[in-house]
């Protein structure tokens, strides 16, 4: 429980952080960043804020999924039900108690209206913010989704949450792509969670290797904290995850079409992405396999109908494949291409291929 009030730096802290394009492509952070700044400007009404929190400890280690290069690594949470349905129908329950106890008004939010989950939560006391800017609670580790309900009604708060991460940088080291540039700052434009759900379009070539396996994601900075050692698993309410989704093969999720991405990931995060920014991480974890044997799973994209999914394919083929395979492609495929940034990545990996030694395997 906590104030709407709580979090006087918040405003200077959100202005600062969009100030510097920390953001990248979320305009939605900035359109309403005043109602994100103050809960009293998204709702005038609101007197108290109870903040809430759902488990979805990992069953297994997230890190370990890493290094089976021809599986997809997903997110620990996207494996499960989409938390947004779950969550919200649980706080509608808490808020129509909280309703029925009198002339009691209430609004639900769960991450898809302009609140400040984080800094809110913590205080609340449920946890407090890390290094990496995820709430760290001691009960449940980095493993908590979070929810708030605003009310009229006026509650005593709770003690806010103390930061207990003394000189531990895990987070921070363990980053792949350098997304964050200091204690409790997080530039989202590098992140890997950023660049393969909330980025609309190609993923920069620069950041491509260090993705890894990773198709939609990514639970580093989580999984290394110190304090999971804490997080309540067995025994515990929590969201269970799908075994389908723990680590699916990528020569399968290389075939999906729109009608087979839809029915193998509804109700889950992952389908509000989209096919076509799926497929494109999916073939950059091709494209980081190693495996030869997986070119196919690009070479049967080169004729997509998205041109984001063909200039990845293209991307994972140059990586696999040889010069030599690279240019008899490019004489059948690449010339009859129309769309310039496929282009582009044609001549990229065509670049890469005169630079790099030939493979020693074709693609079957």
């Amino acid at each position: 429980m906590t104030s709407p009030d709580s979090v006087p730096g918040l405003p200077a802290d959100l202005s600062g952080w969009l100030a510097a394009g920390h953001h990248g492509g979320m305009d939605w952070m900035e359109e309403r960043a005043d109602q994100r700044a103050d809960p009293a400007v998204l709702w005038p009404g609101v007197r108290s804020i109870v903040m809430v929190g759902m488990n979805y400890s990992p069953e297994t280690d997230p890190l370990g999924l890493l290094s089976q290069r021809d599986r997809g690594a997903i997110a620990a949470y996207a494996q499960r039900r989409d938390y947004h349905e779950v969550l919200k129908g649980k706080l509608k329950e808490l808020g129509g108690y909280l309703s029925a106890k009198g002339d009691v008004r209430v609004k639900v939010f769960v991450d898809t209206a302009p609140v400040m989950e984080k800094p809110l939560a913590a205080a609340a006391g449920l946890g407090w913010q890390g290094k990496h800017t995820v709430l760290i609670s001691r009960e449940f580790g980095n493993w908590l989704l979070l929810g708030a309900i605003y009310t009229s009604a006026e509650f005593e708060p709770d003690e806010p949450g103390a930061d207990h991460c003394g000189g531990c940088r895990r987070c921070l080291d363990i980053c792949p792509t350098n997304a964050l540039p200091a204690p409790y700052r997080l530039d989202a434009r590098r992140c890997i969670s950023y660049l393969t759900i909330e980025h609309e379009g190609a993923v920069a070539p620069e950041f491509r290797p260090a993705i890894g396996n990773r198709i939609f994601g990514c639970d580093d900075c989580l999984a290394v904290c110190p304090w999971n050692k804490f997080a309540k698993t067995a025994g515990e309410a929590r969201l269970a995850a799908r075994d389908d989704l723990a680590a699916p093969p990528l020569a399968d999720l290389a075939r999906l079409d729109e009608a087979a991405f839809r029915l193998r990931f509804t109700g889950t995060p992952i389908k509000r992405t989209g096919r076509d920014r799926f497929l494109r991480n999916v073939l950059i974890a091709v494209g980081n396999s190693g495996d030869p044997a997986l070119a196919s799973a690009a070479l049967d994209n080169l004729g997509d109908p998205s041109s984001l999914v063909r200039g990845m394919a293209v991307w994972a083929a140059g990586r696999l494949l040889d010069r030599h395979w690279m240019a008899s492609l490019f004489a059948d495929r690449g010339a009859t291409e129309i769309d310039d940034d496929v282009l582009a990545e044609w001549h990229l990996a065509l670049d890469m291929a005169e630079m790099s030694s030939p493979k020693e395997t074709a693609p079957s």
